[in-house]
Order: C-alpha cells, then structure tokens, then sequence
C-alpha cells in the first residue's frame, strides 16, 4: 500500500508577486523544500545519507490551479509516480487550506557530483523510495 509524504511549509513574504499571491517560480522553491525534507531528512532519519550525494532534478512540470495568498502555512503531499534504476518521478499536490491549489511532477536522476555523470539508485535508495510509490 502506498502513502504520501505530507510536509507543511509557511509561506515568506518574499514568496509574493505584485498581485499579492504566492509568485509561479516559488511554487518550484516550495516543492524543493518537501522534497529536501523527504530525502534528505527523511532518509538521514531511516540511515540513508546517499541522496545528499547527487540528486539532480531533469524536468518540472507545474500546474497552477489557483492563487495562493499570503497566509497559513500550505500542505504538500508527495508520492513516486515511476521508480527507475537511473531516475524516478516525484509528484506532489499543494493544498492552501483543503483547496488544491497546484500540482506538479519532478524527474529526478540520481548523479555522481564527482564524476559529472549519472549513477542508478543504490538498493538502499530504492527500498526507501518504495513505499511511496503510488498505487496507481
């Protein structure tokens, strides 16, 4: 059975456009924040320390489905969509009270920062990915 990982994040006033709403481009630093929380954090806390090693991100996509206002801190649930040896796919929903207010996909590629190249997930790393695979 799958779950998601649910981080909660105040929002900065910096984080605002000119219209008062949480800016397009803060939306990705938001969803890097969980996903630091997660892997890094979360996978220190279970003993694994190798995603600190060499994570790169290879494609965003964002769906923007309301403005968020500067306020309460927001929700953001992940879950793995797709668990490759040499990448996997994150996705997460941002929720601003019980309202969806975005969606969005990160493919990540695990990477060797000494050799400049890209490496397969360790089987340490995917074990812990596993129970956030989705079910879908």
């Amino acid at each position: 059975m799958s779950k998601r990982f649910v981080y909660h994040v105040s929002l900065r006033w910096s984080d605002l456009d000119a219209y008062g709403h949480v800016n397009n481009a803060r939306f990705l630093t938001l969803y890097e924040e969980a996903r630091v929380a997660m892997m890094f954090v979360g996978a220190r806390s279970a003993g694994l320390a190798t995603f600190e090693e060499g994570i790169v991100v290879s494609r965003h996509e964002v769906d923007y489905l309301r403005p968020v206002d500067y306020g309460d801190p927001v929700r953001i649930e992940m879950w793995i969509d797709e668990l490759r040896p040499s990448r996997f796919t994150v996705c997460y929903e941002l929720f601003d009270g019980d309202v969806l207010a975005s969606r969005a996909r990160s493919i990540l590629v695990p990477f060797d920062l000494d050799k400049g190249r890209p490496r397969r997930l360790s089987d340490a790393e995917q074990e812990f990915l596993q129970p956030w695979i989705s079910a879908s």
